[in-house]
């Protein structure tokens, strides 16, 4: 019987790089808490998060539309909105490593 080994090295990718920019939106807006609507901005940040936005690159751009519009009324601080825009470039620079077929 063979055991599973694990890799020695890994590639950063892109998917890597917007995982690590949702994680740092949420850290943040949780550092301001509390702020109006900051608890309906984990709300969806965490939906964006999860398997089914990640296996579903437009489902998730949906929820980041909602949560640019969550943030931008709630006037979030601009350390928020900055963090919200780095998701949002990574997030089109994913959709668009997959339609190029450079990520699976």
């Amino acid at each position: 019987m063979s055991f599973y080994e694990e890799p020695t090295g890994y590639v950063k990718t892109v998917l890597s790089e917007l995982q690590g920019s949702w994680q740092n939106l949420r850290r943040i807006v949780v550092e301001h808490d509390p702020f109006p609507e900051c608890q309906r901005l984990l709300f969806h940040i965490d939906e964006a998060m999860s398997w089914e936005c990640v296996r579903d690159l437009d489902a998730m751009r949906r929820t980041l539309l909602l949560i640019i519009n969550i943030a931008t009324q709630a006037k979030a601080p601009n350390e928020i909105m900055g963090w919200i825009e780095d998701v949002h470039i990574l997030l089109d620079e994913t959709i668009a490593a997959v339609k190029s077929g450079r990520v699976k």
